[in-house]
């Protein structure tokens, strides 16, 4: 099954809650955009994931939403899809908000100890582009940022400037692996297709067989990539066509979290012990599966923009392998996240 985020919150009892931010208040273009309240909108449709995980066990919440339970041993943020140098009137400044999230992060009450791209950082593999996105994460206080590339950052010139810049110490076109606090992260690359779904291919998957070989059925694994490693939608490429395979390498591990960008928006599945969740943009939303004739990016009416942005939070519990996803308005995130008396 495929569940979108929605943005109505049940109460105990079965009662609906429908509360909306009144983010846009002025349209000072003449466009049905009011800038102040679309960046503020739009920082939340990309502020990203706070990931924890502790005794092995991953749990996840929205920013803006208070960690539950104790400390965890290793958390991280997971971010997407900032597709620097957009310009288009989905979003007519994605640098800033990207600079949002980075102000999001910097922000939390508990630093993590790095953060998770996933791809497609640029919007055309332009070296200014690509200037522009260091910049803007310099200012982040997690000095160590882990990336996958996503097809705008490959498509151009075969992700040629992506290499050179994150490649190093990776393999084939920029795949490789990391342990961190008893955690094993793989990032993979599953872009190198240019039509249709994603692909991962031998050499990758031969190297993933090798690399998860050498670890105990005990260790937490997160797979990070682009596209999807389900299929949310193969009509829009929104899927992966040889992640059967992958995930049969997986399945021995007793925790595997999989993370994903390119479809711009929350959505989650568990199979077995595994994990999927995919993020939302920085940038800008995308239509949910088949609401629209393709995907692409989506301009809405500014009075409309604040309901088809939201965010989630997405629990793990351990043993029962199932997700418990408490969906939040943009005026919930909001409230939380501004002093008292604001």
């Amino acid at each position: 099954m495929i569940e979108a985020a929605r943005l109505d919150r049940e109460e105990p009892g079965g009662k609906v809650i429908s509360k909306l931010a009144k983010l846009i208040v002025r349209d000072d273009n003449n466009d049905g955009i009011d800038r102040r309240g679309f960046l503020e909108c739009m920082a939340w449709a990309g502020t990203g994931v706070v990931w924890t995980i502790a005794g092995g066990v991953p749990s996840s919440r929205a920013f803006g939403q208070k960690a539950h339970g104790s400390k965890g041993e290793l958390s991280f943020v997971q971010i997407s899809d900032s597709h620097i140098g957009f310009n288009k009137p989905a979003n007519p400044d994605v640098t800033g908000t990207l600079q949002a999230t980075v102000e999001k992060i910097n922000a939390l009450p508990s630093a993590p100890e790095f953060i998770i791209h996933t791809g497609d950082l640029s919007h055309l593999s332009k070296p200014a582009e690509y200037d522009t996105l260091e910049q803007v994460l310099k200012s982040a206080k997690q000095k160590q940022i882990l990336y996958v590339p996503g097809e705008h950052d490959t498509s151009i010139d075969d992700g040629k400037q992506y290499l050179e810049r994150y490649g190093k110490g990776t393999q084939g076109r920029g795949w490789y692996s990391h342990d961190y606090n008893g955690v094993h992260f793989v990032g993979l690359v599953n872009v190198a297709a240019l039509e249709g779904l994603g692909k991962i291919g031998p050499d990758q998957l031969a190297w993933l067989e090798s690399d998860l070989k050498a670890r105990s059925s005990s260790t937490p694994i997160v797979v990070f990539a682009h596209i999807p490693l389900w299929s949310v939608y193969p009509d829009w490429g929104w899927g992966t066509q040889d992640s059967e395979q992958a995930l049969t390498y997986l399945k021995r591990f007793g925790s595997v979290t999989v993370l994903n960008g390119h479809i711009h928006q929350v959505m989650q599945k568990v199979e077995g012990n595994v994990t999927f969740h995919t993020g939302m943009s920085t940038a800008f939303p995308q239509p949910a599966p088949g609401s629209a004739p393709a995907p692409g990016p989506m301009k809405v009416p500014a009075e409309r923009l604040r309901s088809v942005l939201g965010i989630a939070e997405v629990r793990y519990v351990a043993r029962k392998h199932s997700l418990a996803v408490v969906d939040s308005t943009l005026a919930d995130a909001a409230d939380a996240s501004r002093p008292a008396g604001d």
